[in-house]
């Protein structure tokens, strides 16, 4: 094997899971840290919601990435930053000024794995033939998803055991956690720097202008907005997912927060097993299922099944709130189900964007919809944590249970103004 070849299986994998963990430490895991050291609900979710826009500006700053060196080169720069901003983390969180500096390197996580995103997703592109990349396309998403569990289960359940040992030292407890993440990325670096390969055409661009980048940009831009139906689907794109950006955050803190606020109060170690491990196996399932089906009866058939499944979460919720079950069994049943439901409606939602964005500008068009998509995820959560301070956790999931009418709306002004998925899923089959 000469220097430039490298088996797949030596990397693919490695860098799809250090591609997901930056995500799932930046909306997920900060979520149970503050909430552990004492920060308000409301406080929680509109610090941890601001930090979805890198992903959403993504489309606007990955073609300076083409400018600069080359893929290889800021895959592995980021890891190495990465590492050192998860030890800033580490770092400040003992500190008195614990929030500032954990917000200051948060930041820093979320720009760097956006920039990573897009920097891995190419690689993925230059790295792989045609066959690979649809060959290892499942086993991108299951280190993904091993990703998700690594990080809201494991490393959770590390820092809950860690306060057990250091007799509720909470913040030190999550410091040791997250210098441990700092040194699983700088090991990724190390380890990407052997088994990452240099393909032939991963080079440099030639140097262009500014303005000629920002034309580029601009005529994706204009050619997305021009696509037939795209009033309708942009009011789907934009508010398909309104309840779960409601819900995303405050089930998390629901499931932490003590009894006497209303909440399930799991420690660390039962919330890593029950959301971070039980959950990312429902949603996991849920998706697969979603897409076998899909695969056999079109989305077509499957629509309107998808888009009922996709509310369990809001029912389930609605009943846990009212329950209050102290059994782990019971409550682990419950999140496993809208966890199913919402990784096999959720399909629907996903393979929309695929069929709409095909075309001449598919990659690029894609890219915006994902903007719109995490835009819409980010402007609720600003304000979910106040609602819920302010409604109490019963009624606040039944007001995300009403909203649940925007999501089937939507699919329904969809399926009568543009008609965008019988037309989409027509052409794929074409």
């Amino acid at each position: 094997m000469t220097k430039k070849q490298r088996i797949p299986w030596l990397w693919v994998p490695s860098l799809a899971f250090s591609d997901g963990l930056p995500l799932v430490a930046v909306m997920s895991v900060s979520v149970i840290l503050y909430k552990q050291l004492g920060l308000s609900n409301s406080a929680i979710t509109f610090y941890t919601s601001w930090m979805y826009l890198p992903w959403i500006l993504k489309p606007v700053w990955s073609p300076f990435i083409d400018l600069v060196k080359t893929k290889r080169w800021w895959v592995l720069a980021m890891q190495l930053l990465l590492g050192a901003a998860f030890g800033g983390i580490a770092f400040t969180i003992p500190t008195s000024f614990w929030l500032q500096g954990t917000l200051f390197f948060f930041w820093a996580v979320a720009f760097l794995g956006a920039s990573h995103c897009v920097a891995a997703d190419g690689f993925y592109m230059l790295g792989l033939n045609d066959r690979q990349q649809a060959w290892f396309m499942g086993i991108r998403s299951l280190a993904d998803r091993l990703a998700t569990i690594f990080g809201q289960g494991l490393l959770v359940m590390v820092a809950g055991n860690l306060q057990v040992v250091f007799r509720g030292s909470i913040s030190y407890s999550w410091s040791l956690a997250f210098y441990g993440v700092a040194g699983l990325f700088i090991a990724l670096w190390l380890w990407h720097n052997y088994a990452l390969p240099w393909p032939k055409d991963d080079v440099q661009r030639p140097v262009e202008s500014v303005r000629s980048v920002w034309q580029g940009f601009l005529l994706t831009f204009r050619s997305f907005f021009m696509k037939k139906g795209v009033v309708a689907a942009l009011l789907f794109i934009v508010l398909f997912r309104l309840p779960e950006a409601f819900l995303s955050k405050v089930t998390t803190l629901f499931l932490i927060d003590s009894g006497h606020n209303g909440g399930l109060g799991l420690s660390p170690q039962e919330y890593g097993l029950v959301q971070g491990t039980v959950g990312v196996i429902g949603v996991a399932l849920g998706s697969i299922l979603g897409g076998i089906v899909v695969s056999r009866g079109g989305l077509r058939r499957w629509l309107w099944p998808m888009v009922a499944a996709y509310a369990l979460p809001g029912v389930v919720y609605v009943f846990l709130s009212y329950a209050l079950p102290q059994n782990l069994m019971v409550i682990n049943c419950c999140v496993f189900l809208e966890q199913f439901g919402y990784g096999f409606g959720l399909t629907a939602f996903m393979l929309f964007l695929i069929y709409y964005n095909r075309g001449e500008f598919r990659t690029s068009h894609y890219a915006l919809s994902s903007a719109l998509m995490t835009l819409s995820l980010m402007v609720p959560g600003l304000v979910a944590g106040s609602v819920q301070e302010m409604l109490g956790y019963r009624r606040f999931f039944i007001f995300v249970l009403v909203t649940f009418a925007v999501t089937f709306g939507v699919t329904l002004l969809l399926r009568m103004m543009g008609q965008n998925v019988d037309e989409a899923e027509e052409s794929e089959e074409a």
